[in-house]
């Protein structure tokens, strides 16, 4: 396409011209920081969560460093509007991660506020969430979850602001007995997963696991 020719698309980690599907080339893909979380184990995620809400298994895909790659594509999905970062996540997410028999009914992803979703234009979890969707034959459910504050994204807020749980959450329909898995870009105190996950809890008899695109360590 003319757009290519004019306007190639460049590796995030070192500029040079890849091809138009990619986000990284070969040699900076190496230095991506993965977190090699299991799924079913033991690990960060899962002990952060264990102090806020009752949690059943978690996952990280990579790590979310000062100045790592990582951070660099959650900035380019979350905040350039470069959508298609999502389905490349959502690509490496299924190379590293496998449900075995334990699959959870359904994908729900932490919402936008109104506001915040004309601002931005599209929320940065839909397709990544969707891409999941696709490649494990689970359904998601972009409706269930409704923020009712609207508050500026969390890593403009400094550390104190951040443990305060300002931003409520409400279920928008009756769910029970499901598996929910809880899809965000980064985690970093928990809270705002923690809010959802009792609004999920006390719905019904469901339970709640996590996964991130990137978890600050």
């Amino acid at each position: 396409m003319i757009l290519d020719i004019f306007f190639p698309n460049r590796c995030l980690g070192c500029n040079r011209i890849i091809d138009a599907d990619l986000l990284v080339c070969e040699l900076c893909f190496e230095h991506i920081d993965f977190a090699h979380f299991n799924y079913f184990d033991d690990n960060f995620i899962k002990e952060k969560c264990r102090l806020l809400f009752p949690v059943e298994h978690t996952f990280a895909l990579m790590q979310f460093e000062q100045e790592n790659l990582s951070r660099k594509i959650i900035h380019e999905l979350k905040y350039k509007s470069r959508e298609k970062a999502g389905k490349v996540l959502a690509q490496w997410t299924s190379e590293r991660l496998n449900f075995k028999d334990k699959r959870p009914d359904l994908l729900v992803s932490v919402p936008l506020h109104p506001r915040k979703l004309k601002e931005r234009g599209y929320n940065q979890l839909h397709i990544f969430t969707e891409k999941l969707s696709e490649f494990y034959d689970i359904p998601f459910d972009h409706h269930l979850i409704r923020r009712n504050h609207y508050s500026k994204a969390q890593a403009l807020k400094d550390k104190e602001h951040r443990l305060e749980t300002e931003n409520t959450f409400s279920i928008t329909k009756e769910i029970s007995g499901k598996h929910i898995l809880l899809v965000d870009d980064v985690f970093t105190t928990g809270n705002t997963l923690a809010t959802i996950a009792w609004e999920i809890l006390k719905a019904g008899n469901n339970t709640v696991s996590i996964l991130v695109m990137a978890v600050d360590m």
